[in-house]
């Protein structure tokens, strides 16, 4: 027996002493990955290369593994917090140095509009354009839009509905419809629409059963007729013609054409003219029962500004605007590895490459072998505390019958010393 043993298993053991110790420190750490020491033994060379009764020179550390298990995944009350359920990293970047990769999903965004975690790295993935079309390409910092949303002009405007087959005419007998005259047609409802600078105009449809099968429709907007004849008096913008069953009109076959003129609204300004819209009234039915609108769509809106975001599975962000618009404001990609054990830790909870570890191949979230993204959560670290610290007092006690052959070694040196 020499010192030698004793002394290397005694580094061994301090060495997984230290590393119990981070993983312990690092249980609460989210996105942390805990590590293990694994060992190999040790023996001398011999100079004719056989030696088959050899015995041990003691201990080294092989590696300190890092064990890339999935962590739980904890609920937050914040939308930016992020976390992989699967496989997968984020990329953030400093701007200076190459490509991070990380596990922690706690981001924020800065005074700039970019997506940043604690040390200030900036999250990786795709543009949208003004459109909110992803671009794929080469994944760069993710900037939120800031600016509100442009309004859009209504162009198409759809109306499911049943009108009821058992009413009468209602056509007057002077040959008009009279709009503060309900005897004069059957129903009406109204949806809102909208002109080039998102200013609302409230279109009303009359209904008025004008024969057999057979409905006029008088459309209004602002309470002004959008279709008049010479002497001003409102002419229908189309006619409904149904088979006798009730079911889908037989004309008109498609979308009727509609222009709304300038008109004044309720504030007292003038609207600009809409011209061009689709009125499609091809899901219209009349059956015997009551009036009924079950859908009623239109594809303008105003301007908004920008409400707040939300990230979907797949990694894409979504801006909510204040007019109940939203549109992908960019997307997160992520990075993946064959061999994760080999990538090297810097701190700050996030790593980087090397050779060992291989080139990230990356892609969004949800695809392949890509994890997919929850948003409002958190992964904790797989650290399991009870384990580690049933591994603690085994070290612990490692150490010790290390230290006591140290021991021995000195009593027998002693015991030579002092022979006579």
């Amino acid at each position: 027996m020499s010192f030698q043993q004793g002394l290397s298993g005694l580094n061994a053991a301090s060495k997984n002493l230290e590393i119990i110790g981070n993983n312990v420190a690092n249980a609460s750490t989210f996105g942390a990955k805990s590590s293990r020491a694994e060992f190999g033994d040790v023996y001398a060379n011999a100079l004719n290369g056989s030696g088959t009764n050899m015995v041990g020179i003691g201990v080294n550390l092989a590696t300190v593994a890092q064990q890339f298990t999935q962590g739980n995944i904890t609920t937050t009350d914040n939308p930016m917090d992020l976390a992989i359920n699967g496989s997968g990293f984020f990329q953030v970047s400093d701007g200076k140095n190459p490509t991070m990769y990380a596990r922690n999903g706690q981001f924020k965004i800065d005074r700039d509009g970019f997506i940043v975690n604690n040390s200030g790295y900036k999250l990786l993935g795709y543009p949208a354009d003004g459109q909110g079309v992803i671009v794929p390409g080469q994944a760069q910092a993710i900037q939120l839009p800031t600016a509100g949303i442009a309004p859009r002009a209504t162009d198409r405007i759809a109306i499911e509905m049943n009108l009821d087959a058992r009413q009468a005419v209602t056509t007057p007998a002077a040959g008009s419809i009279d709009f503060d005259d309900p005897a004069t047609y059957n129903n009406a409802t109204s949806v809102t629409v909208y002109d080039a600078k998102g200013q609302d105009v409230a279109l009303t449809y009359y209904f008025q059963k004008s024969g057999a099968d057979q409905w006029d429709v008088y459309v209004t907007a602002n309470g002004t007729p959008i279709s008049v004849d010479g002497t001003g008096a409102a002419l229908p913008s189309t006619t409904m013609t149904f088979p006798a069953n009730g079911s889908a009109p037989t004309a008109p076959v498609g979308a009727v054409p509609i222009d709304i003129p300038a008109t004044t609204n309720a504030a007292g300004g003038t609207t600009l003219p809409i011209t061009g819209i689709e009125l499609d009234v091809t899901s219209a039915t009349q059956y015997g029962s009551g009036f009924g609108v079950t859908d009623m769509s239109q594809t303008g809106y105003a301007p908004g500004q920008l409400s707040g975001i939300s990230i979907e599975a797949n990694g894409v962000i979504m801006a909510r605007y204040s007019n109940g618009q939203s549109k992908p404001g960019g997307q997160l990609e992520l990075a993946n590895f064959r061999n994760p054990q080999g990538l090297q830790p810097l701190g700050n909870n996030v790593w980087a490459t090397t050779f060992t570890s291989g080139d990230p191949v990356v892609g969004a979230a949800g695809d392949g072998n890509f994890g997919v993204l929850q948003s409002g959560a958190l992964e904790e670290s797989n650290i399991d505390l009870t384990g580690e610290l049933v591994n603690m007092i085994t070290a612990q006690r490692v150490y010790q019958a290390n230290a006591q052959t140290v021991k021995t070694q000195d009593s027998m040196m002693q015991t030579l010393v002092n022979l006579r």
